[in-house]
């Protein structure tokens, strides 16, 4: 069947598969990077659309609750209108509403316009891979799958470096129309080359499960968005959006396990290696948004480096990303795939413990060096990763997959960002407290010469110039804490890894496929 399958989706020479490889790229490419190319531009886009801090979060919030809603239902849109139609749809929808972003005059357009980029970008990267899966049997999958992860892995890494360097040379509205040649490009390419899949016009959608699968979402990314600003559970609107999405999840749990055609299918579940593949993806989104979205701020706020110094400093993670990926697809067709990814994990956990000892005046090669062996790490899981959790997946629940794959990495980064967020408020709050105790007049070093001046807390300028020293120091000890714990939470991944079956395909067999009933 798959060899069938794969039969099907050859090209008639190398210029039509690259055209359709390049063009399903530059889809998830510019998804990638619109995850995080933002994040430079929020501070000059408050002026412009008169918003204050907590209101331009929306335009970040906005993108990753319609991505994450429209992430689930890939699967079954793709087999009732065809691979070809959806995707072009999907890069088409994505382009123009990049441009509408590019051109919104007020906050409130921006949402709405954020919104429904992040309904279109959903599913660029799950149509994309099950693109690159279909056209390939798996034994050649390694080298394809390598050129798909760069545009995963690099986009949310390299988006802040892209993101500073346009709103410092021209406008923060570049960040959103440098999507604009890549989408038409991206289309034309697709409509020409792509040679459409079958479609059962017959299927019928599954409302109830998808729109308790969406509120559960939308409800937790509210909560773990808002969470941080608002107190967590002291927080009347915290309390509401938890039992929203408790229930909401539960009643789509409940659903899928016992309806007769969930539009998530059971048999999904059934695969070893595919579920480990989700738990794997899971830790992965966390660790990677989570730690970029904490050294932005670290190196900029603490160390004082320029907008545009930290995005170059986010280079060599992107490079260690790159080399890993290189050969990690080889290696995993001739070697076990675990002990690659077990080297990898051991790379990145390593690179976690070194940044717990970091201070503001961390060198530019220590930081170099640590950054390019945390991205080696992630390249040497992801790629194997990908290969070993749909080596044995039937073909026919790909697409499903590779959506559930996708919406695990959201769901991962969405919660990583909002936990490493709150343990650093906590933690600033905790140690500055604990430091404040040494702030007396019982301290000898505050009560000599210059000190018992400059910081004396008796006078006005000597109290505020102690504050700024006091919370300096909380905020360094916090970001270590922050980097302990996502050392902490990595550490599972050694178990998720040899939990998963070696695949066949790793020493020359023939991937046996799971029946779906």
């Amino acid at each position: 069947m798959d060899h069938q399958l794969h039969a099907a989706h050859q090209y008639d020479n190398k210029i039509a598969e690259w055209a359709v490889l390049l063009g399903s790229m530059a889809g998830v490419l510019m998804q990638a990077l619109d995850t995080t190319i933002v994040n430079v531009a929020l501070p000059y886009m408050e002026g412009s659309l008169s918003a204050s801090r907590d209101q331009i979060t929306w335009v970040l919030t906005s993108y990753i609750i319609a991505a994450a809603i429209m992430t689930a239902p890939v699967g079954w849109l793709a087999a009732r209108f065809g691979k070809k139609n959806f995707l072009i749809t999907c890069v088409a929808g994505f382009t123009i509403a990049s441009m509408l972003c590019g051109a919104a005059q007020s906050l409130e357009q921006m949402v709405l316009f954020r919104l429904i980029q992040g309904v279109f970008g959903a599913a660029l990267g799950p149509l994309s891979q099950a693109v690159m899966l279909d056209m390939y049997p798996p034994a050649k999958r390694g080298n394809v799958m390598a050129i798909w992860g760069m545009g995963v892995m690099l986009g949310p890494i390299l988006g802040p470096t892209v993101g500073g360097i346009l709103t410092d040379a021209y406008d923060w509205r570049w960040v959103f129309y440098i999507n604009v040649p890549f989408g038409i490009a991206s289309c034309v390419a697709l409509w020409i080359f792509f040679k459409d899949t079958a479609r059962d016009s017959t299927l019928r959608f599954d409302w109830f499960g998808f729109g308790a699968l969406s509120v559960g979402l939308a409800a937790l990314q509210l909560l773990l968005d808002r969470g941080t600003t608002k107190d967590w559970f002291s927080s009347t609107e915290i309390v509401v959006e938890a039992l929203i999405a408790g229930i909401a999840l539960y009643l789509f749990l409940v659903h899928m396990l016992t309806a007769e055609k969930p539009f998530i299918p059971r048999a999904i579940f059934r695969d070893r290696n595919f579920t480990g593949g989700m738990v794997l993806m899971f830790v992965m989104g966390m660790v990677l948004l989570a730690s970029s979205a904490l050294l932005s701020p670290y190196l900029q706020n603490l160390s004082g480096r320029t907008v545009t110094q930290t995005g170059f400093l986010m280079v060599p993670r992107g490079i260690g990303v790159m080399a890993a990926m290189m050969f990690a697809g080889r290696l995993t067709m001739k070697m076990d795939p675990r002990i690659i990814m077990t080297a990898g994990a051991s790379l990145m956990i390593y690179s976690l413990w070194h940044m717990t000892g970091w201070t503001p005046s961390v060198s530019v090669w220590t930081l170099s060096w640590v950054t390019f062996v945390q991205g080696l790490g992630m390249g040497l899981i992801f790629n194997p990763m990908i290969l070993v959790a749909f080596a044995t997946l039937s073909p026919q629940l790909r697409t499903d997959g590779t959506g559930l794959t996708n919406l695990m990495r959201n769901i991962g980064s969405a919660i990583g960002v909002s936990l490493t967020t709150t343990i650093l408020a906590n933690s600033v709050q905790t140690i500055h407290a604990h430091l404040s105790g040494y702030a007396s007049p019982f301290n000898r070093a505050l009560g000599v010469n210059g000190p018992s001046m400059m910081m004396n807390p008796q006078i006005p300028f000597g109290l505020a110039n102690l504050n700024s020293l006091l919370e300096y120091r909380a905020q360094v000890q916090a970001y270590a804490n922050d980097f302990l714990f996502m050392f902490v939470i990595s550490l599972p991944v050694f178990a998720v890894i040899w939990l998963m079956k070696r695949p066949e395909f790793a020493v020359g067999g023939t991937p046996k496929m799971e029946v779906v009933d």
